[in-house]
């Protein structure tokens, strides 16, 4: 597959999803609690059966997650509509999304947000979400580097939101958070107990965590994660 095209690209039948996409919200999030309005209305818009490979596109808005190379994963929809829920995602706001991989996330919180940057430390997943990105119209700057140190050239944000998980919130983003800024992201050992975290910034500077429960994540890698294995 060329990097700078989509595999659906030059599809001469281009099948629609919008039932499926329907159901997915209907059944996947509304009827498990997710309620936020514009949430819902992003997730039945994003194609999100053009972010994973072609062989999957058919299994696309089932509730699983689903592997998309490198050892990374697109998350199952429920866990996307839950992160971009807690994270209060506004209008005029600029998010980091943390974690490209296949772009989907970033996708819905551009369809929620006045800018989105999202970080990808594998490059050849970052020119393949860019160009997937680009060819649907969503403008989200992908930039490669290490994610747990965020994206200071682009700061301040509204809300970061992290695909991976860490042993805690890692010191560099507060830093890029605007006053009452949140951060979304999973913690805990990769393989072992993980819980997803809404974290909110208070004028004194602390974090306020609310836990939104269990859940599997891929390890956030980084000088300010978990180390690289091998």
């Amino acid at each position: 597959m060329r990097a700078d095209r989509p595999w659906w690209f030059n599809s001469r039948t281009q099948y629609d999803h919008l039932t499926e996409r329907a159901r997915m919200v209907e059944q996947q999030l509304a009827a498990r609690g997710i309620e936020d309005q514009r949430v819902l209305d992003a997730m039945r818009r994003v194609p999100r059966h053009l972010f994973v490979e072609p062989a999957a596109a058919p299994y696309a808005y089932e509730d699983h997650p689903m592997p998309i190379g490198e050892g990374q994963t697109i998350s199952q929809p429920y866990i996307v509509a839950l992160m971009l829920q807690a994270a209060r995602i506004r209008p005029e706001d600029a998010v980091l999304d943390v974690g490209t991989g296949s772009g989907y996330a970033a996708a819905v919180a551009a369809e929620l947000a006045h800018r989105v940057v999202s970080i990808e430390r594998h490059p050849g997943l970052a020119v393949e979400a860019a160009a997937t990105l680009e060819a649907l119209g969503y403008r989200v700057e992908v930039v490669t580097g290490d994610g747990t140190l965020g994206w200071p050239a682009s700061a301040p944000y509204d809300a970061i939101v992290a695909a991976a998980t860490g042993p805690s919130v890692p010191p560099a983003w507060p830093a890029q958070l605007r006053p009452g800024g949140r951060i979304v992201m999973p913690v805990g050992r990769p393989g072992r107990a993980q819980h997803l975290a809404a974290y909110t910034l208070r004028k004194d500077g602390e974090l306020h965590e609310t836990n939104l429960g269990a859940v599997a994540f891929v390890p956030l890698i980084g000088d300010q994660g978990w180390p690289a294995s091998g």
